[in-house]
């Protein structure tokens, strides 16, 4: 079983020109949100919702690279 669940995707070709892909998901009864560029899925961001705030999160990189190639099987 996978340590976090991705609830939405959404695939943006709005973002300052490029196109991107942002995924929220939960990890650890946190929701999160991380922002990928589409074209080689790289980040742009990575954002913990905490008390009313967003708040730029530390995420590992075996939870990054899980959710990598999650997007990558879904685009």
């Amino acid at each position: 079983m996978k340590p976090y669940e991705i609830k939405n995707m959404i695939i943006d070709d709005e973002f300052y020109g490029e196109e991107t892909v942002t995924a929220d998901f939960t990890h650890n009864y946190k929701e999160y949100s991380i922002t990928f560029n589409k074209a080689d899925l790289e980040i742009i961001n990575t954002w913990v919702f905490e008390d009313g705030s967003s708040l730029p999160s530390n995420l590992s990189d075996t939870i990054i690279e899980s959710i990598r190639e999650d997007i990558k099987k879904r685009i």
